[in-house]
């Protein structure tokens, strides 16, 4: 991945994260696989591991620890109220932002 995409990523890898729980809980194993199931290939587990820890404290996940075969509990986590809430704001955030780069893309001047 390249040093403009990375640093693109990390502006909105909390949103694409909170989008993914959005569809279905998961712990961080998981998420890691999904988001690179989604093409997000070169993400690593440290980073989705300190991101989920990151929101957790910013109250907008629930966690439950659920037992797993191999090994100590899995915190599985879980979109909340806060959590929906943030995402809708990421979303419109991200719908003003694209809109604007693409009349920027295609020379547009439109305000």
């Amino acid at each position: 991945m390249g040093k403009q995409m990375t640093e693109m990523l990390k502006g909105t890898l909390e949103g694409i994260v909170l989008a993914t729980l959005a569809v279905k809980p998961a712990y961080g194993y998981d998420m890691t696989a999904r988001l690179r199931e989604q093409g997000f290939t070169d993400i690593a587990e440290g980073t989705v591991y300190a991101l989920l820890v990151r929101i957790e404290k910013n109250g907008l996940v629930e966690v439950e620890k659920v037992p797993s075969e191999k090994g100590p509990p899995r915190k599985v986590y879980a979109l909340n109220a806060q959590g929906r809430d943030y995402l809708a704001e990421f979303w419109k955030t991200w719908s003003f932002l694209s809109q604007r780069l693409e009349t920027l893309h295609h020379g547009r001047n439109e305000a």
